[in-house]
């Protein structure tokens, strides 16, 4: 059985994860002619109600994904949470892991009492559009000036 657990976002599980989420968007960009900006996030924004991290762990007690949410500037539904770092390793994909992360950041962000999440993404990353879309995310405007980032999504709450 799986297991979600909330995790600081610089513990030495969570920095793996993300260091191997940044190469691949890195390596990703690359094939498309077009560099990534890697940011670290800062530990302070993952830390509750300000927002939390979370690591998957397998079947095994492996650590294989992780996300986050962070609270960002209130949208027009007001308190506004931004899902951010979603990664699952490859070899962990198709087993329905990531709808268990999103449903779970959800969950954790109407706690919090959020009223809408957002994220964005980049438009080669149609599997993760994809799993937005089947989690209830539609498009929507630009709410940030990510350099990476090529749409952006919201899920009113």
């Amino acid at each position: 059985m799986v297991i979600l657990r909330s995790a600081a976002v610089d513990a030495p599980e969570a920095h793996e994860l993300l260091a191997e989420y940044f190469q691949a968007r890195t390596d990703g960009f690359a094939a498309l002619g077009v560099a990534y900006r890697t940011t670290f996030p800062a530990p302070e924004a993952f830390v509750p109600p300000a927002g939390v991290f979370v690591v998957l762990d397998d079947d095994e007690g492996a650590p294989v994904g992780c996300g986050g949410i962070r609270l960002v500037a209130d949208g027009p539904h007001g308190t506004r949470y931004e899902v951010k770092h979603l990664y699952l390793r490859p070899e962990t994909r198709g087993r329905g892991w990531g709808r268990l992360l999103i449903d779970d950041l959800e969950s954790r962000a109407r706690a919090f009492g959020a009223r809408e999440l957002v994220l964005d993404t980049h438009h080669s990353l149609e599997a993760a559009a994809a799993l937005y879309a089947g989690t209830g995310f539609v498009p929507t405007d630009a709410y940030n000036d990510n350099p990476n980032a090529t749409r952006w999504y919201a899920k009113v709450l």
